[in-house]
């Protein structure tokens, strides 16, 4: 679905669910006979009455709005998260691989065609989550240590950044 559908389509959910919810304010029902003079009732016109009535709480708007905001401010969900790739790059990778490179074996960068030459599998994302699961000759296995959505994370971020370094 498109976002301009989504946003729609989450508006008016947001706004229907608000209506049922935090409804408009009741209208106010007449005193007893006799309680109140009627000069009292002359004092709100029945227009005045009905306006009052049927306006909307501001907490329904509110709700609204912010539903709303949420939806429109929100990230589009991706296959793989790349910031995420990065931050576990980071924390786990870059002793030996800073900047694409390879400290242990120098030869053996991260970078596309070293990928294409020595990796098993050749140049993608599935080989090089491969390789970060299982790990191969000098590099450790992070499968243990690395949930699933957190190898598929860096491995996609290794391979869009292998043609940058």
């Amino acid at each position: 679905m498109s976002r301009v559908a989504c946003l729609a389509a989450a508006a008016a959910l947001g706004m229907y669910g608000a209506s049922c919810f935090v409804t408009p304010m009741a209208p106010r029902t007449a005193p007893e006979a006799g309680a109140v003079s009627s000069a009292a009732f002359q004092q709100f016109p029945a227009a005045e009455v009905e306006s009052q009535a049927s306006a909307w709480s501001p907490l329904a708007i509110g709700a609204a709005l912010g539903l709303l905001i949420a939806v429109a401010g929100g990230k589009p969900a991706l296959a793989a998260d790349l910031e995420n790739g990065e931050s576990i790059f980071n924390g786990n990778c870059t002793s030996c691989h800073a900047g694409g490179n390879n400290t242990i074996v120098a030869e053996k960068k991260l970078k596309k065609d070293a990928l294409e030459k020595y990796l098993t599998g050749g140049y993608s994302v599935a080989s090089i989550m491969t390789q970060v699961t299982n790990g191969k000759n000098s590099m450790p296995a992070f499968g243990e240590k690395l949930g699933p959505d957190d190898i598929d994370d860096v491995a996609n971020y290794v391979y869009q950044q292998a043609s940058k370094w």
